[in-house]
Formats: C-alpha cells, sequence, structure tokens
C-alpha cells in the first residue's frame, strides 16, 4: 500500500461539538501528499491521527459553495 500523508495547514472551523468518541466535523485547509493546501470538510479524532470520509474542495470550489450559502440566506 503506497504511503498516506496529510497536514492540517490551518484549522478554519468545527461544524459540530465532539460525539461520544470524540470525533467532530471540521473545515481545515490540508495538504495531501504534499500537494498545495485545499478546503476539506471532514470528520476527525481528538488528535488528527484518523479522519472520516470527507470532501475536498478546490479555492474556486470553495468560493462556488460561499456564494451559494451566502444567496441561501
Amino acid at each position: 500500500m503506497t504511503e498516506f500523508k496529510f497536514e492540517i495547514v490551518r484549522n478554519i472551523g468545527f461544524l459540530s461539538e465532539p460525539n461520544a468518541k470524540g470525533w467532530r466535523k471540521e473545515i481545515n485547509l490540508v495538504s495531501w501528499n504534499g500537494a498545495n493546501p485545499k478546503y476539506d470538510i471532514r470528520d476527525w479524532d481528538q488528535n488528527h491521527e484518523k479522519m472520516g470520509k470527507g470532501v475536498t474542495l478546490s479555492n474556486e470550489e470553495f468560493a462556488a459553495l460561499k456564494k451559494i450559502i451566502n444567496s441561501v440566506e
């Protein structure tokens, strides 16, 4: 299996309180395998060692998401 690396470059915020296992949904800027950081939304454990399934967005996709969310408010 190929080695998998990630670095949380910046924590942007939390979307939920920690659940019974201590995991919570977060928005972060994450560098995957040394690539440029992208916006990332997913569940993380307390130590950021394990993660759940999530979605990763480019700067353009994140800007489009913000525009859509702002139009709903």
